[in-house]
């Protein structure tokens, strides 16, 4: 049980990381250009990776099997799902891309886990899933509404096409979870995303006035390598594997609440009653799913 709860205690940080970096990397995009902060992200993180793997489990390979396996992560898990999130941003409305970004992944990696896992849908992931997502629309409802006008549905495509490919991400990372560390795959897929994320990023380097880069650019870039990458990363991917692809993907609803306090503490953006019933709304369907009891004991991984 306390394996259980420290899995879904790591899974909320992860989420509140996750979600305070709209309003982080809200200031680096004001010397960034978005495909080369993402790929400064994902490459300075790289050697993170295999220093700590190398430190902590001694070696950094992996078969060739499993690195064609982290390669297909790769692409699609970290290069397409990164680009498609930059660009869904671009081309939809802000309420748009975090409701569309977040709330369908749970529910498609609920419908799909069944088809590849033994994980199996139940009325508590169901009801504790409504609820929060209730909590979803209502964040960002208060925070300027939903726009489902046919300019933004190029955008909207694209922000939910996040959610489809990450829940997919998601479950098929699993096989590799039960037969490698979550360090181990994470370093190698964050490898290969990175390495495919270059070209996107030519004519960008000359762009940024790199010698008066100050504290607050230098700032956010380390908490996107150290922290929503090498911790977000592995302690996600660990806890993912103790409490199954579908219950943990539900957590991710924690997302756009944290980032509209950020948006409050950064930016003196305004919180709406909606938000703050929104947010009510995304706690309790969480502890009502985190409080499910599983009839099998959850499968420990060491990392």
């Amino acid at each position: 049980m306390g394996n259980k709860l420290g899995s879904y205690a790591a899974l909320i940080a992860v989420a509140v990381i996750w979600g305070a970096n709209f309003g982080v990397s809200r200031f680096a995009m004001e010397t960034f250009d978005p495909a080369l902060f993402t790929f400064l992200r994902f490459g300075l993180a790289v050697p993170c990776f295999f220093l700590l793997l190398k430190w902590k489990e001694g070696s950094v390979g992996l078969p060739f099997r499993a690195l064609l396996h982290t390669f297909i992560l790769g692409v699609f898990g970290v290069t397409l799902l990164e680009i498609l999130v930059m660009y869904s941003i671009q081309y939809t409305t802000l309420a748009n891309a975090s409701l569309l970004n977040v709330a369908p992944w749970p529910i498609f990696a609920a419908l799909l886990a069944p088809l590849v896992s033994k994980e199996r849908m139940t009325s508590r992931l169901a009801t504790g899933g409504a609820i929060a997502m209730i909590g979803v629309a209502l964040v960002v409802l208060g925070g300027g509404g939903f726009d489902p006008s046919s300019k933004h549905m190029l955008g909207n495509a694209m922000a939910l096409g996040v959610s489809f490919i990450g829940a997919c991400y998601n479950l098929a990372t699993m096989p590799l979870l039960r037969r490698y560390s979550a360090l181990r795959v994470s370093a190698w897929t964050i490898f290969f995303g990175a390495l495919l994320m270059t070209p996107f990023t030519f004519g960008s380097w000359g762009k940024v006035a790199w010698a008066s880069l100050g504290g607050v650019e230098w700032t956010a870039l380390a908490y996107n390598v150290l922290f929503c990458t090498v911790i977000a990363f592995v302690a996600w991917n660990a806890s993912m594997f103790r409490v199954g692809a579908t219950r943990s993907n539900f957590f991710r609803y924690a997302v756009p609440a944290a980032a509209v306090v950020a948006g409050y503490a950064m930016f003196d953006e305004s919180i709406s009653p909606f938000q703050i019933a929104g947010a009510v709304f995304m706690a309790l369907g969480l502890v009502w799913i985190g409080s499910e009891r599983k009839t099998t004991a959850p499968v420990v991984e060491t990392v």
